[in-house]
């Protein structure tokens, strides 16, 4: 899901939080990363207000999400950095409405038809860009996945994941064994 990977820009290292999207160059190569998602050409140079821009909806974006976990805790990355909720979902659905989107029917032989929502007409590559970022965002806090939206409680991880199976407590492999070592440390550290 294009959004989760957005929002996936801001991660935890070993030494400490890393922003893909804090230069110009790392928001270029992510943009190039998801060119073809994004409605952008392998000739795709950012420029510093357009990474501006896109750093504040990823910040609207982690503070519907926020609060989407809530009562659970949310991200420890930003917590205490986001967005009010009202201010969210107004740079939201700003951003969405300055791009025009028509739906798409594909239907490829031999398979079921399906539906894509697709820029209308032609518009430059900064309110395109955002604007497919925002409907990412809207398509998954609006839909089914929502309800299974979760912050990643492992110790260091900033990340947020959609529960796929009952038993999935962590977005990763690495993070469920990073917090049963932090959990076992815990148990005999006192021993």
């Amino acid at each position: 899901m294009l959004a989760l990977e957005f929002v996936s820009t801001l991660r935890a290292t070993r030494a400490g939080l890393t922003d893909t999207l804090s230069d110009v160059a790392g928001m270029t190569e992510w943009g190039r990363t998801h060119a073809a998602e994004l409605g952008l050409g392998q000739s795709f140079v950012a420029s510093e207000k357009l990474r501006r821009e896109v750093v504040e909806l990823r910040q609207a974006v982690r503070s519907l999400f926020a609060r989407a976990v809530a009562p659970d805790p949310a991200s420890s990355a930003d917590a205490d950095r986001l967005l009010g909720f009202a201010e969210s979902i107004a740079l939201i659905n700003a951003t969405t409405l300055a791009v025009p989107m028509a739906p798409r029917l594909e239907w490829p032989d031999g398979e079921n038809p399906t539906a894509t929502n697709v820029l209308a007409g032609r518009t430059a590559e900064s309110p395109r860009l955002r604007a497919v970022l925002a409907a990412s965002a809207v398509e998954l806090l609006a839909g089914a996945h929502r309800e299974h939206l979760r912050a990643c409680p492992a110790p260091r991880c900033v990340l947020y994941f959609v529960k796929e199976h009952a038993r999935q407590e962590w977005c990763s492999v690495a993070c469920g064994n990073r917090a049963r070592a932090a959990r076992h440390y815990r148990q005999h550290r006192d021993d």
